[in-house]
Formats: C-alpha cells, structure tokens, sequence
C-alpha cells in the first residue's frame, strides 16, 4: 500500500473517530439507582441514551468510584438496558447530591486532582461499559468555581479524545446537568467552555418551586411564567442560547414527580393559594405513580393550564403541582421548535408505566 494512501485512510478514520460520537437526537432519562427500580423494567426502546445515576467521587483520593452496593448494576447497566434497544447509548452520571459540593470545588481547584478526578472517570466508565461520562456538580456557585468548571471540562475533553485516539474506541461522551439559567444567581456559567467541551447540556428545568419553602400553591416546573416572570423552562433557554450556547447543544429537562401542599383551605385550590405545607411526604415530593393513584383513589380534580404548561390536582386540601401528558407534549413540542437537541426526564424510576416517557418519545421524532 502506497504511502499516500496509508495517509488517505489514516485520516478517514480520524474524522470517522472525531465525528462518531455526534449526536442528531436525545431522548433521555435518568435512572437513579436509590430508586430500587429494576433496570430489567426500563423500557429503552423509547429513548437515545440513557444515564446511570450516581457514581461517587472520593473525597480524599478524588478519584470517581461507584459503591460496592452498586457496582453489581453499574457494571452491567449498558448490557441490561441494550437487551431492548441495542442501540441506546449509556452516560454514567457522577455526583448528584448537594453534599459534593466541597468535594467537586476542591477537586477542579487543583490540576492534580483534576487529572487525577478525569483519568479515574474514564476507567471507571470503560470498565463498566458506558459510552460517555455526565456531570452532577449542583452547582458551582461563586466565581472562582465557575472558571475552575471550565477548566475540568476542558481538560475533560482533551482527556476523552486522547484516551479514544489510544484505544481506537469510539470517543466517550461528554455531558453535564446545569442549572436552567447561565446565570446561577449572578455567577455566570462558562459558556464557551462549556459549548466546546460537551456534546450537550441538561437543563435543570424543574424544582423551581417546592412545597417544603413556599408557603402558596406554585407550578414546580412550567415552561412559561407570565404570572410572576419567575423561573422557567423557556427563560432558562433563552438565557443560554443568547449567551453563546449553540440551541443543538441543549436539552431541556421536566420531572416525572412533582410536589404537594396542604391547602389552608379547601375551597382555594388555585395557584398561588395559601397553604400550611408539604403534603403526603416530608417534603412533598411525589412520584408521577403515586401521583396517578392519588387522583384515581381520591377522585380528585384535575387541571391543565396552558399558559404556564403545567398540570395540578386537587381533592379536599391536598393539591399538587406535576407535568403530566398535556405539559410533556408541550414541551417536548416546545424543544423541537427551538431546535434543541433533546429532552431529558428524572428519573424514569417514577414514571407510570412509561406513561410520560412514551408521550415525549413519539413526539419528538425526526
């Protein structure tokens, strides 16, 4: 074989290396391990990639590990979930809990732990099977955290293209959950960085609103706000795209639970009624399944509000915010219109049936 044509071919497989990992579509949800959903359940057929929640990070080593409770699933997460879809690509997601915190700050503050943090991501994600590495750093929250985050994620990169040009493998994804906004109250998210390390972004679009710290009735996670101009899915987006990101590199996410107070009184069922609390749970966070049984055991009302695309139900002085079919194709309407990559949903463990996960995965078909 000439020299010449050794370098033709050499060069297609670089680029077939470099652009294997392009995504067109995302269909995704989380499975969190805590949940005790069977991974035999998940119906993957209805999605792209699926992400394996949490591996830890070792808070003295600050090498990513998985517990030795998980490991048992985590290793055999891409098989279990490819035995329906043989396609699906699979993220193990790192971190999660608001508790790595100091862990994820003092890890990206260091070049040494950085690489210590990435090389161990990479292993720990080949020997397991997955196909990329997802970020749970919620969320860096001063200025200094936010450039060392652009640090990691650049070193990240570099990292997962190196380890794919050695190994001949397909290079591993690249992805992290963010807050909804750029903006994490003031402190701005390094865009750039972000746009050209990752292979996307999910965008937190839900918790804004949660029984446990507001005291009236509110939507946890409508796509519009034009009561109150609060938090939204469509604010976070536009906040983001404005601010540099590409719209195919963002994936907008909803709940598959939602959250529920107790009425002061029962004849004000409307948003923003005033209520004593949380309701059904310590902190009134309540699974999209339970949400269904609710309704049916209690006959309780339920109502879609279209401006702010949110559902909630009422029955004597339990009400709860929730995203249930009519939202869910709203929104995942809403990402095909903007032209975002995807949707994602947490976490699939909550689901009823695949109900809302089998709404989202027909409609966004390309």
């Amino acid at each position: 074989m000439s020299s010449t044509k050794l370098i033709s071919i050499t060069f297609f497989l670089s680029l077939l290396l470099r652009f294997s990992s392009a995504q067109t579509v995302v269909k995704a949800t989380y499975w969190f391990a805590e949940s005790e959903s069977p991974l035999a359940q998940i119906d993957s057929s209805l999605f792209t990639h699926l992400f394996c929640a949490f591996a830890d990070i070792n808070t003295l080593t600050y090498q990513v590990i998985v517990s030795s409770r998980n490991k048992p699933k985590f290793s055999t997460f891409t098989q279990t979930v490819r035995r329906r879809n043989p396609t699906v690509k699979t993220l193990l997601s790192i971190g999660g809990d608001f508790t790595y915190n100091f862990a994820f700050a003092s890890m990206a503050s260091n070049p040494t732990s950085r690489k210590l943090f990435i090389s161990s991501s990479i292993k720990l994600a080949r020997s397991c099977g997955f196909h990329g590495l997802d970020l749970n750093w919620k969320y860096p929250s001063i200025t200094t955290e936010m450039d060392n985050f652009g640090k990691l994620l650049r070193e990240w990169r570099l990292a997962v293209e190196a380890e794919a040009r050695s190994s001949g493998k397909p290079r591993l994804l690249l992805t992290a959950a963010v807050f909804y906004s750029y903006s994490y109250y003031s402190v701005l998210h390094p865009v750039n960085a972000v746009a050209d390390s990752l292979d996307w972004v999910n965008l937190v679009a839900y918790d804004f609103y949660e029984s446990g710290s507001s005291r009236v009735t509110c939507s946890p996670a409508p796509l519009y706000d034009p009561i109150t101009t609060g938090p939204s899915g469509d604010a976070g987006v536009r906040a983001w795209t404005q601010a540099g990101l590409p719209a195919k590199k963002a994936v907008l996410g909803f709940p598959l639970y939602g959250y529920a107070w107790c009425l002061t009184d029962a004849k004000n069922h409307n948003y923003y009624a005033n209520s004593s609390g949380p309701a059904i749970s310590p902190d009134g966070s309540i699974g999209y399944d339970q949400i269904r049984r609710f309704i049916v055991d209690n006959k309780a009302t339920m109502v879609y509000n279209s401006n702010l695309v949110q559902n909630y139900c009422y029955a004597k002085k339990t009400w709860i915010g929730y995203d249930d079919n009519q939202s869910i194709v709203m929104k995942v309407k809403y990402a095909k219109q903007r032209g975002l990559l995807g949707y994602f949903s947490w976490h699939i463990g909550a689901d009823d049936n695949s109900r809302l996960s089998r709404a989202g995965s027909v409609l966004f078909q390309f």
